[in-house]
């Protein structure tokens, strides 16, 4: 069975760089759940957060459900891990019994990928098992933030949409508490064990569900010792003799050593996600706030760290050690890190898997590995926690309770725990159609690659895990690295919020991500950064401060 990630594709067009937490793939950064300070019910202000006490009246009852137990546990904010194979003719029920009435319903959510057909065989067969009629109304991942915005501004919504976190800013925001629904009727409390999936889902995740005041996303549960990663190729270092580098100095002269232009052999394509983890900055968005041990808030761009992160990447660029279509942001820097062309490349966790995957019968030389994260000075890094939870499934207003029903159903099939029938079926489909079963492991068939990708998956999910029955080190070598870099990692103090900023301020932090991409690549000046974070400052971000601090003292830290 699959992780249970995002997407598969990650790269610095999706959000700004210096983003360090993402899906895996997503990104995994941005959005973030506690009690309202400055308002925060559906009939006060949109703006705020909720926690404590009165977030715990909205949660549902956590009641634990491993039926497989992993053959790696969780540890320091790590997913857990499976490596051994699973009996595929004895596993579990998860849902005895359709929750489903068959009643029509449509999910619009993000898809990585070409769209399976409507009415597919895949489709069809987990509507049979769940009780559902889902409509799919698939969007491009990679630019469904315009058609989420349209359809936000439009009055003809999906019954369920899906939310990616790192979309959660502006306008997006503070139209959830405005469109969606509070499914506290349906969950809170023991309501939830109706369905036995949803209530196994962390309560630290389905506080990142609660918006303006009321509970309106089912979550995806994210481990929060989840970086985007600097891979390498492994397999060339060992034929070169290369040693992995354990500083940015290191990184920077192992870099000018492996480039050669005219073989057409870059050291790595874009790292400015990784040299966030490098420098110790802060996530963008509201985990970008933090209150140090001096006792002041202040803002990610704030941080000497946050210039020092991005001169270094500029020095790669200026460098030449930066494959060209990097440098120009076309193409697709996994396609030139499996050809040799780069040697590094950043992603998320689920990189690791399909890239091996991909180049297994082509290339079966091919071996990449994570390097683990360093600080500045070649010791510990100082890492940040990605949220608990950063992608939900959303409920319109106005829906019947019917299709509100039937919705639940559906995210309780998704968030099935691993070792289970459903799981599987959600992960591979159908058995004989979808995938075979070769020594115990399914493969999926030709039929299963295209239509058994991440519609369902994206609904709803299980506590974080990782398991890939066909290449089990895999699943090992991802906690594994999880567990190494959870041991430097921090709460901020926003950690664990879903925060709702006020609409004045929607538009505040834009102007650092084209900045960023241009600073790096030497068009724009230090001095333009500089004057950046003056100008944040004096249009609002002083201001934002105050509020961010009204909020914590109202609702304590997040650390």
């Amino acid at each position: 069975m699959t992780p249970n990630a995002a997407s598969t594709s990650s790269g610095p067009s999706r959000r700004s760089f210096l983003a360090s937490t993402a899906v895996a793939t997503a990104a995994v950064a941005g959005g973030m759940p506690l009690l309202t300070a400055c308002g925060g019910s559906d009939n006060g202000s949109r703006e705020g957060a909720t926690s404590g006490k009165a977030a715990d009246k909205l949660i549902p009852t956590y009641v634990a459900r491993t039926i497989a137990k992993p053959d790696i546990p969780s540890k320091n904010g790590s997913a857990a891990g499976y490596t051994g194979k699973v009996d595929l003719a004895a596993l579990a029920a998860s849902v005895p019994e359709k929750l489903g009435t068959e009643a029509p319903l449509k999910i619009m959510s993000p898809l990585w990928g070409t769209p399976p057909k409507a009415g597919c065989a895949y489709y069809k067969a987990l509507d049979a098992a769940a009780g559902t009629k889902v409509t799919w109304q698939n969007q491009d991942g990679n630019t469904y933030g315009a058609k989420l915005g349209a359809v936000l501004a439009s009055s003809s919504i999906p019954d369920v949409v899906v939310m990616p976190g790192w979309l959660l800013t502006g306008k997006i925001s503070n139209a959830v508490t405005a469109k969606f629904m509070d499914l506290s009727p349906y969950l809170a409390g023991d309501k939830v064990k109706k369905y036995a999936n949803l209530a196994a889902i962390p309560s630290d995740s389905w506080r990142m569900g609660i918006f303006g005041g009321a509970l309106r996303g089912i979550p995806m549960p994210y481990a929060t010792a989840n970086f985007i990663m600097p891979y390498y190729r492994k397999d060339i270092f060992d034929k070169k003799g290369y040693t992995v580098p354990k500083s940015p100095d290191e990184f920077l002269s192992w870099a000018k050593e492996a480039t050669s232009a005219k073989a057409k052999v870059y050291a790595c394509g874009d790292m400015m996600w990784s040299s966030a983890n490098f420098f110790g900055v802060r996530p963008s968005g509201t985990l970008g706030w933090n209150i140090g041990d001096n006792g002041k808030l202040t803002y990610r761009v704030e941080e000497p760290e946050y210039l020092e992160a991005l001169e270094w990447s500029r020095k790669l660029f200026a460098a030449g050690v930066v494959h060209p279509d990097d440098k120009a942001r076309s193409g697709d820097p996994g396609q030139r890190f499996t050809a040799g062309q780069i040697l590094v490349f950043n992603s998320d966790n689920s990189a690791w898997y399909v890239k091996t995957a991909e180049q297994a019968k082509s290339n079966p030389a091919f071996e990449m590995e994570a390097m683990d994260l360093f600080g500045a000075d070649g010791g510990n890094p100082t890492l940040y926690a990605a949220q608990p939870a950063g992608i939900w499934s959303l409920i319109r207003k106005g829906a019947s309770k019917e299709t509100v029903e039937n919705a639940l159903a559906a995210a309780n099939f998704a968030a099935a725990p691993y070792g289970t029938k459903e799981r599987m079926f959600v992960d591979y489909g159908v058995e004989g159609t979808h995938y075979t079963v070769k020594d115990g492991v399914p493969v999926k068939t030709d039929q299963g690659n295209s239509e058994v990708i991440n519609a369902w998956t994206m609904l709803a999910a299980p506590a974080p895990y990782f398991a890939h029955p066909d290449l089990p080190d895999i699943a090992r070598k991802q906690v594994e690295w999880q567990q190494r870099m959870g041991a430097f990692t921090k709460k901020t103090s926003t950690f664990g919020m879903n925060i709702v900023e006020p609409t004045r301020y929607a538009t505040l932090s834009s102007q650092f991500e084209q900045l960023e991409i241009d600073f790096v690549r030497g068009h724009r000046k230090l001095s333009d950064v500089q004057q950046a974070i003056s100008t944040w400052r004096s249009s609002g971000g002083d201001k934002l401060r105050d509020w961010y601090k009204q909020l914590l003292d109202k609702n304590g830290s997040g650390n």
